[in-house]
């Protein structure tokens, strides 16, 4: 009943919110590249833009197409923002491979979710129909 856009949703919600849990149980002891975020508060506390935006995406999976654009703009918080952290720690020496990781954020994150964003809920390829016989000149 949800379709492929609230099935996406429903997957990308529960993957965020346990990966913020994931953050709260068993904090990094050392948070490599992410130096940005702990000067503006502790990483714990970013957890939870985790787990607050992986409810928000999960909960858009049980809404219309077109009503569930909050879902994927929620999806697109977390790892935006942790490709930015990973980006500056390349830019200021920190963490040199921050580049990949910042990258791997992008493309399998940020741009899946914007891909996806995109997707009709329903859209079947016409199927080619055989040339009819018909009176011609």
């Amino acid at each position: 009943m949800l379709g492929r856009r609230g099935a996406f949703l429903l997957i990308l919600g529960t993957g965020k919110t346990c990966w913020g849990i994931g953050m709260l149980v068993i904090p990094q002891p050392r948070p490599e590249g992410l130096r940005l975020l702990i000067t503006v508060c502790p990483l714990t506390r970013w957890a939870w833009l985790w787990i607050t935006c992986g409810l928000i995406t999960a909960s858009s999976a049980f809404l219309r197409v077109g009503r569930d654009r909050w879902g994927f703009v929620a999806a697109l918080i977390p790892p935006t923002v942790w490709a930015v952290s990973y980006t500056s720690a390349v830019v200021t020496g920190e963490f040199p491979r921050g580049g990949f990781l910042a990258v791997w954020y992008l493309t399998s994150h940020v741009g899946v979710i914007m891909w996806a964003a995109t997707v009709p809920e329903y859209s079947v390829p016409h199927v080619p129909r055989p040339a009819r016989r018909g009176k011609g000149p």
